[in-house]
């Protein structure tokens, strides 16, 4: 099976544009970026909302070695041409899951709360998924229902 854009040579900064623009078209009002250690965060505002997403990036010392065949030390070039490879792709799928996203909201099969929930900012500046998925598997891990609340630990009563 071949994955959604292996071997993509359209460079990172352009999937970027291409997402600004895609989002343009779906109505979103502002955009950010930000970069820190093992990840990108585009976010953005549309429908009254703000959207971050996190895109984990691999780790440049996960190309040291060649593929399976050898397991051969990769040269320091062919180590970054790897990892560029690598980094070039996630955004592609990035992409490409935005657009799918925006899509079926607009064609109307599903709504944007429930396309970009996981991924809307709540009043402390955590996702939804941040928030709610730790009571989940928590929920998952005891076999009982837990209370899913948006709260920060510190602020429940």
């Amino acid at each position: 099976m071949s994955r959604y854009a292996a071997g993509t040579q359209v460079p990172a900064e352009k999937s970027r544009i291409e997402i600004e623009r895609t989002l343009e078209r779906y109505g979103a009002a502002s955009f950010f970026y930000a970069s820190e250690p093992g990840s990108v965060i585009v976010g953005f505002k549309a429908h009254d909302r703000i959207i971050k997403m996190r895109l984990p990036l691999p780790k440049r010392e996960d190309f040291r070695l060649q593929p399976r065949s050898t397991w051969r030390e990769r040269t320091k070039e062919a180590q970054e041409s790897a990892f560029e490879q690598a980094v070039r792709e996630r955004w592609r799928r990035l992409a490409l899951a935005i657009k799918a996203k925006l899509e079926v909201v607009e064609s109307g099969i599903s709504s944007f709360e429930s396309e970009f929930l996981a991924h809307i900012v709540t009043y402390d500046g955590r996702t939804v998924g941040e928030a709610v998925a730790p009571q989940i598997a928590q929920s998952y891990k005891t076999g009982r229902n837990v209370p899913l609340m948006l709260m920060a630990p510190e602020d429940r009563p």
